[in-house]
């Protein structure tokens, strides 16, 4: 089967989720891309978590048309086809509606850097993407989120290979990788700084962001030139 890698990489980042706590029912979707063959497996829509199986996974081209599967994928696919097509070097996505990480999307509040957990892994603010208008929510809406989330980046100056991921204004995150597995790492990641912002604000209403010196020790000992963080 030519996608049989993708199916089978879909199918394990999706049946990550349940597992890491993100998603409740059928409330979220991986997919995993092939870029020489320029389609992507994503979750099918509404089935269960526990009735998947790798030949479920449906191929679609990032034109979000269906290659081959007899289900519909899943609702957001077409978010996710507009992001592959712009975003050549990822290739894996996730969206969820854990349960941290939507809250903070509903204030329309970019997450701050408070601390080194936040800061291990981004040097910015977690973006929000503000609300989208009327215009795009009458026209081609999970089309129109694919854009929704480029724009929140290129208008905050962000890259996508080095935030990845975003909070979409009033709905819920989604975040990529290079691969599917690396995307849901990124989920779960964002969800755990989601709840240690949340509850840091708990604790302490006027709390300050952490230092720049920190940001930059803690993210340049995991990603820079110099990174000395876990084995070669």
């Amino acid at each position: 089967m030519p996608y049989q890698d993708i199916q089978q990489a879909a199918y394990e980042a999706n049946m990550q989720l349940p597992k890491l706590g993100l998603v409740l029912f059928t409330f979220g979707n991986v997919s995993a891309a092939d870029r020489q063959q320029g389609v992507f497996a994503i979750k099918p829509s509404g089935v269960p978590y526990d009735e998947l199986t790798p030949e479920k996974m449906v191929i679609v081209d990032f034109e979000g048309k269906t290659v081959q599967g007899n289900l519909r994928p899943s609702s957001d696919t077409l978010t996710h086809a507009v992001l592959y097509k712009h975003w050549e070097n990822i290739g894996g996505i996730v969206h969820t509606h854990s349960t941290y990480a939507t809250a903070w999307s509903q204030t329309l509040r970019d997450i701050p850097v408070y601390g080194t957990t936040h800061a291990d892994h981004l040097t910015a603010d977690i973006p929000c993407a503000p609300p989208m208008d009327d215009a795009m929510i009458k026209g081609n809406y999970e089309y129109e989120t694919g854009f929704q989330i480029m724009n929140a980046l290129r208008d905050k100056g962000l890259r996508y290979e080095e935030v990845e991921m975003i909070l979409v204004g009033n709905h819920a995150p989604f975040t990529w990788g290079k691969t599917a597995s690396k995307a849901v790492y990124n989920s779960a990641v964002l969800e755990a700084v989601a709840q240690m912002a949340y509850l840091t604000e708990q604790i302490y209403s006027d709390c300050s962001r952490l230092k720049a010196s920190l940001i930059q020790k803690h993210y340049q000992r995991k990603h820079g030139d110099g990174a000395y963080y876990g084995q070669d």
